[in-house]
């Protein structure tokens, strides 16, 4: 089971390591300036350990195209001042430094390329900064001591680029994962489509054929039929219209059998099925009519409930109750499930690592809803789920 942090702990921390690294720079600037470092050129090598750290320290996009091509300047720049002041003092001098500062500058350049850049260019801009932090301490001489010393920086900036390579690996094959949920979801939506439109226009064509057969007998039977067709035909039409912009992939509505969904109305078997499974008592609390609620909204409370429950079924063993909880008002259906059991360590299941509260935030979403999961007040797990009835709440 793996452990998460949340967006806001994440930003935190990677705030407190860019202030501890700027600290550690600092640091090594003082050792600099206290070392030896000196000549004409001593300005550029400080600002260019300035700029080093202007261009880790931002918080750079996935992918970013400008983020390689600053570092490839910064690369070009270092490698002329290593030159340069190589060229003002005797090669052999061996008690000069090379710039601790700038040194972690560049190793950091090239963690946040690795891990940041666009591919193309970042494996240019790679290059050029570990030949720039390899030959760093040309500046402070070119006896067999800084030689060595130069082959470590570069195992160092080969152990770097691993690690924003790895992460950038992992962060890439999760982004994948959450597009693959999102693609089976919005499948699903299409399967749930299907099966509603097959459904009605099914009864719809039936009750004309009917209408017609009876038109001349009983008209006042006609008069009914055509009550329920319109009505059929106008709840499946708001449903498409609601539902259309989910859909984008034609290709994702499969063959399904012409049967109803499963619904709110539904719950209470799923309540049974659970209860009589043994371990954990569940309760159906319903406050108000919830008939005629939208098919997207009824089937969306459903899979909030039925996801729920497994999670409390897999992560919380010691859960005695478990409450659901469906209240309709004029313009929303409130759901929540909550448990008295210990609260789990992550809300994600193990079946599929990670991701199945990101497919049920997707669907209620994708109708317009809103849904949250996190421990309640007086211990155990609450899910609650806001789901929209009307049309003007949902935009």
């Amino acid at each position: 089971m793996t452990t998460t942090f949340p967006p806001r702990n994440r930003k935190v921390l990677l705030r407190l390591g860019q202030l501890a690294a700027l600290a550690l720079m600092a640091l090594l600037g003082i050792i600099d300036l206290a070392s030896g470092m000196r000549g004409v050129l001593l300005p550029l090598q400080i600002l260019s350990a300035v700029a080093s750290a202007a261009i880790w320290l931002p918080l750079h996009k996935q992918n970013s195209t400008r983020l390689p091509k600053v570092a490839l300047l910064f690369a070009g720049g270092s490698l002329l001042l290593t030159f340069a002041v190589a060229l003002t003092h005797d090669a052999l001098n061996t008690t000069g430094t090379w710039g601790y500062a700038e040194t972690v500058g560049t190793l950091g350049i090239l963690f946040v390329v690795s891990r940041r850049a666009n591919a193309p260019w970042a494996f240019i801009a790679v290059v050029a900064n570990t030949a720039a932090v390899g030959l760093l301490v040309l500046r402070g001489g070119l006896n067999e001591v800084f030689v060595i010393i130069g082959l470590i920086l570069g195992l160092a900036a080969t152990a770097v680029i691993g690690a924003g390579v790895y992460l950038r690996t992992v962060a890439t094959t999760r982004e994948r994962a959450l597009d693959l949920v999102r693609a089976e979801q919005r499948a699903e939506f299409a399967r749930d489509l299907h099966d509603f439109i097959a459904h009605h226009v099914t009864g719809i064509v039936v009750q004309a054929q009917g209408a017609r057969f009876i038109a001349e007998q009983d008209p006042k039977r006609v008069l009914i039929a055509l009550e329920r067709i319109e009505q059929a035909g106008a709840e499946t039409m708001a449903s498409m219209r609601r539902m259309v912009g989910v859909l984008r992939d034609p290709q994702a509505q499969p063959d399904a059998p012409l049967a109803p969904l499963a619904g709110v109305e539904q719950l209470g078997p799923l309540i049974d099925q659970f209860t009589e499974a043994g371990g954990t008592l569940a309760r159906l609390h319903v406050d108000g009519d919830v008939t005629g609620l939208p098919v997207e909204v009824s089937t969306s409370a459903y899979r909030v409930v039925m996801e729920a429950l497994t999670n409390i079924r897999q992560h919380a063993v010691s859960a005695r109750v478990a409450d659901v909880w469906i209240r309709r008002t004029p313009d929303w259906l409130l759901v929540r499930v909550a448990n008295d059991g210990a609260p789990p360590k992550t809300t994600l299941p193990r079946e599929r690592p990670g991701y199945g509260l990101v497919g049920l935030t997707e669907r209620v979403r994708a109708v317009g809803g809103r849904i949250s999961a996190g421990p309640g007040i007086d211990g155990g797990w609450v899910v609650d789920a806001a789901l929209p009835v009307t049309q003007e709440v949902s935009r």
